[in-house]
């Protein structure tokens, strides 16, 4: 059971990929708001804005800045390293990579609805 309003932060250069996201995630009604960045950097700006974030969904392959070097620049700082972050992508030998510079969980590409929530509820526990 997820708690109520949460906001989350997705974050992938693939501008279908973010809307196929907030659509599976709006239909949740403990789902506030979902946030959008293309890249890595722009995430970071997002998140040094807001304290109002609750979860991380992340993309690897980006450009600017890639998932796995946000990673390390939030798992680095100190306002945000407990932020929960599902790390989605299609490339299954960034598994350990991710998990290993501080992702608390993984989805592969394409992303069904049930995994997702199953994902989520598990990391916001």
């Amino acid at each position: 059971m997820l708690k109520n309003n949460l906001t989350i932060l997705a974050v992938d250069d693939d501008m279908i990929n973010i809307k196929l996201l907030k659509s599976m995630l709006m239909k949740n009604e403990n789902i506030k708001e979902v946030l959008e960045a293309k890249n890595g950097s722009d995430a970071i700006g997002i998140l040094k804005s807001r304290d109002d974030i609750d979860l991380i969904l992340l993309d690897i392959i980006m450009p600017v800045m890639g998932g796995i070097e946000m990673l390390k620049v939030v798992r680095a700082d100190d306002n945000l390293r407990q932020l929960p972050i599902i790390v989605l992508t299609t490339d299954e030998t960034k598994k350990s990579e991710a998990l290993e510079f501080g992702a608390n969980s993984f989805l592969m590409k394409p992303i069904r609805n049930a995994d997702l929530f199953e994902k989520i509820s598990t990391v916001l526990v």
